[in-house]
């Protein structure tokens, strides 16, 4: 392999706007980021369905869900 083909890595202290932080490998010192895994709707289980046209009931009717 070739030298000094790969960039540099540091470990990263990433903070959210939540004020969660935490560190992982990356190519730059700081990170700051608008959404993280404790703040997101998905992972923190309040993620609700938009339904304007009720799609969503439709299917659950469909498929008995």
């Amino acid at each position: 392999m070739k030298k000094d083909l790969h960039p540099q890595t540091f470990e990263c202290a990433v903070s959210c706007a939540c004020g969660n932080s935490f560190t992982v490998e990356s190519t730059t010192d700081k990170l700051r980021v608008d959404i993280c895994d404790q703040c997101h709707p998905f992972y923190t289980g309040q993620n609700k369905m938009v339904d304007t046209t009720g799609r969503v009931e439709k299917f659950k009717r469909k498929y008995g869900l």
